[in-house]
């Protein structure tokens, strides 16, 4: 079964610590976690406390209850939404949490279920399964039939271009968005398995 811990270490060396980019749509962040996606998120008053203390941002990382904080809100908002501790495959997992967390879960739930269906040999190997972005029963016995006949590296492959689609097009629409391309397609990995 997929382990939480190396998926939130290797996402966090993605999302940094604190900002509030004007440009970003997610305004003032911490960690990855977005003010205005997540205003009621309890961390936020910590951080607004420590705002007027010498040393600010940087004294936030030393916060071990925020730290905490920030960890807890992960798992229970990307990882176990996702019911990504029942994945068989700790990079299938990986992806999907690290995705979730930059696009949303739901989304990463729908690459999923795409990429399931552009796999499955065309019905040969299963039906294809709604890609309702929720991954529930149905998804899990697909993806476990998948992985029986194939390595999870193409898996990974077609997420990661559903993923750099997504991206291409974003910034096709909001030009202003292709200052963070590096930044995004460092998320962007495609297996050598």
């Amino acid at each position: 079964m997929a382990n939480f811990d190396p998926a939130y270490m290797k996402t966090m060396g993605f999302e940094g610590g604190y900002g509030d980019d004007p440009n970003d749509a997610g305004g003032e962040t911490y960690k990855g976690i977005s003010r205005v996606y997540n205003p009621s998120w309890s961390g936020w008053k910590v951080i607004d406390a420590k705002k007027s203390e010498l040393g600010f941002p940087k004294n936030l990382d030393t916060d071990q209850e925020l730290l905490a904080n920030v960890k807890s809100f992960y798992k229970a908002n990307y990882w176990d939404v996702n019911l990504l501790d029942s994945f068989t495959e700790q990079d299938v997992a990986e992806e999907l949490f690290d995705t979730g967390v930059n696009l949303g879960v739901v989304r990463a739930a729908t690459f999923l279920q795409q990429s399931l269906n552009y796999l499955n040999r065309n019905g040969s190997l299963y039906e294809d399964i709604v890609e309702d972005g929720k991954i529930g029963k149905k998804t899990m016995k697909v993806m476990g039939i998948y992985l029986e006949h194939d390595k999870p590296t193409y898996l990974l492959k077609v997420l990661n271009v559903l993923q750099g689609m997504h991206y291409l097009s974003y910034m096709k629409k909001s030009p202003t968005q292709e200052k963070y391309t590096r930044g995004w397609f460092s998320r962007v990995e495609i297996s050598k398995k």
